[in-house]
């Protein structure tokens, strides 16, 4: 379709899916819905197109993350288990979203994850039925077989470059008891092995590359970059529309099917808290005509700290010298440039590990990402001295955050609180996380590379200095979660078929639907949540369990 012109408060066309958000989740839904010629379907998309230089080289997030083109710069409040910090927050605002400018890790999580969520009453969300929607759009290096698909429109493909360094944390890894491993993603991830990454032949592959652009001359389906969603319209407790800005007016799209929400763990509670949906306390207080309360909008936060242990090391390389040196980076741009080869292919985590905090542990409920490079905070310069980074996150946190609107302006960014390590539990794994790095790090194949514990030094030893220097050291791994639930319990926003509860016409599928976070990284998640969302929808209007269009 044709892009139309804005006049103020106008009506831009009537559709039978209004889907906000065109990022990891919103590509692959208005691919899916489509593919049926006779429906009509509105893609809104804040950011704009994905046509900067630097999100199609892997290094480039870099220079995405924290920048207004291509990120909305979130921030968190301060947190005090950070020792007061306020984290940066990158959400992808561009085509693709986050999956433009995250670390292309391809990562489904644990078999036990979705089997979880089904055991809270998701019918349909357990392992051995999301695996198909999984498959459905990948497109896996070694082809299809039980567990990978091939010839999907989501590109899996290995890393196209090795460090000595990880070679060996590798080696001492299977050491300490975790053992080697070539694919974490058939259900159970322990072990230790070299990430997949969302690449084609050294170019980041998005998910406008993969479901948008393929599909962009369809003549029912429209694309509105620079379309910044404000409030979702009813019509008593039916969503009928949603109101946008775009070209400098304020726009409206009616939805005659249903609106869906595919605006990230961020976005999505916002944009409902906008419209009058959520806690009943916070939108009187802000002036907000209450729509319909519902008090878990915006709970639930969820999100995987990291805590970035550094090791300077000797007799080996590592990138902190070829990127403090000129003829460095002028010879791995050679490489790129020649070869889609080097350390321009890099994603910011290479190597990885799964492992138990502790032996009671029933699978792993650590995730380690191990990379030959080391800095201060990121952004900042790579350090003079050779040295490799081992950040392990805790899989499966139990502090709990929110996402909370300050005030009735769209453009107002929400108030961000992970609460991390809030929990005391999260402070006793995080304590048992460094003390496993430790080990590994003492293990005898990385002792020639004479490893030196930088950060956060040998002279923090107790559990309560261990968990205080975690909160100094960690930061976000970028997996927000949770703030839309599906379930049935008094904190559930959907239900399991992703509708929004008490509501007509609104659904939400996107990773903020998780009842629980997965145990490794998020983006593939959120991709097989829209791919079955996707499939639901289209189900019903077949079959006609929705209102005609």
């Amino acid at each position: 379709m044709a892009a139309p012109k804005a006049a103020a408060g106008q009506e831009i066309g009537r559709f039978d899916y209004v889907i906000v958000g065109a990022g990891s989740a919103g590509c692959v839904l208005a691919n899916r819905l489509s593919a049926d010629a006779g429906t009509r379907v509105l893609l809104l998309e804040a950011g704009g197109k994905d046509n900067y230089i630097w999100i199609h080289i892997p290094i480039g997030y870099l220079y995405t993350q924290n920048n207004p083109r291509t990120d909305w710069c979130f921030k968190t409040e301060a947190e005090e288990r950070l020792g007061g910090r306020a984290l940066s927050y990158p959400r992808g605002r561009v085509l693709g979203g986050s999956s433009s400018i995250n670390g292309m890790i391809y990562m489904r999580g644990q078999a036990r994850d979705y089997d979880g969520w089904r055991q809270l009453g998701n019918r349909g969300w357990g392992w051995e039925e999301v695996l198909p929607y999984f498959k459905k759009s990948e497109d896996h290096f070694a082809g299809a077989d039980a567990f990978h698909g091939a010839g999907g429109e989501w590109r899996v493909e290995p890393m196209r470059l090795s460090w000595e360094i990880l070679d060996a944390f590798r080696a001492a890894a299977a050491e300490a008891g975790i053992p080697a491993t070539e694919d974490f993603n058939r259900g159970d991830n322990e072990g230790c092995g070299y990430f997949e990454v969302n690449q084609k032949r050294g170019v980041r592959w998005n998910t406008a590359k993969a479901f948008l652009k393929p599909v962009k001359e369809r003549a029912n389906l429209l694309v509105l970059t620079g379309a910044e969603a404000s409030r979702i319209r009813f019509e008593g407790k039916r969503a009928t529309g949603v109101a946008f800005s775009y070209k400098g007016a304020e726009a409206y799209a009616a939805a005659e099917g249903e609106v869906i929400l595919a605006a990230g763990a961020i976005g999505s509670p916002q944009l409902l808290e906008l419209s009058g949906v959520g806690p009943a306390s916070l939108l009187r207080e802000l002036g907000i005509p209450l729509l319909h309360a519902l008090p878990g909008v915006g709970e639930n936060l969820q999100d995987h700290l990291q805590i970035r242990t550094v090791y300077k090391v000797g007799n080996t390389k590592t990138l902190n010298e070829s990127a403090n040196s000129l003829w460095g980076r002028a010879f791995m741009a050679l490489q790129y440039a020649l070869l889609k080869r080097g350390p321009l292919t890099m994603a910011p985590s290479q190597l990885g590990a799964f492992a138990r905090s502790d032996p009671s542990r029933e699978t792993p409920n650590l995730e380690y990402h191990v990379q030959p490079l080391s800095l201060d905070k990121f952004g900042e310069p790579l350090h003079p001295f050779p040295a490799f980074t081992a950040s392990v996150c805790n899989l499966r946190p139990e502090s709990r955050g929110s996402v909370r609107i300050r005030s009735a302006d769209p453009k107002a960014h929400p108030a961000i609180r992970p609460n991390y390590l809030s929990a005391l539990a999260d402070r006793r794994v995080a304590a048992d996380a460094i003390r496993l790095t430790r080990r590994i790090c003492a293990q005898p194949a990385l002792q020639r590379f004479a490893p030196e514990e930088f950060r956060p030094g040998l002279e923090v030893k107790s559990d309560e200095e261990l968990a205080r220097a975690a909160g100094e050291i960690g930061t976000t791994i970028f997996h927000p979660v949770g703030t839309c639930k599906m379930g049935s319990d008094g904190e559930a926003v959907v239900d399991e078929r992703l509708r929004v509860l008490g509501l007509e016409g609104l659904r939400v599928a996107d990773a903020s639907i998780m009842p629980a976070i997965t145990s490794g990284n998020t983006n593939a998640p959120a991709i097989m949540i829209a791919e079955k969302g996707a499939a639901m929808i289209r189900e019903e209007r077949k079959s006609g369990t929705v209102r005609a269009f």
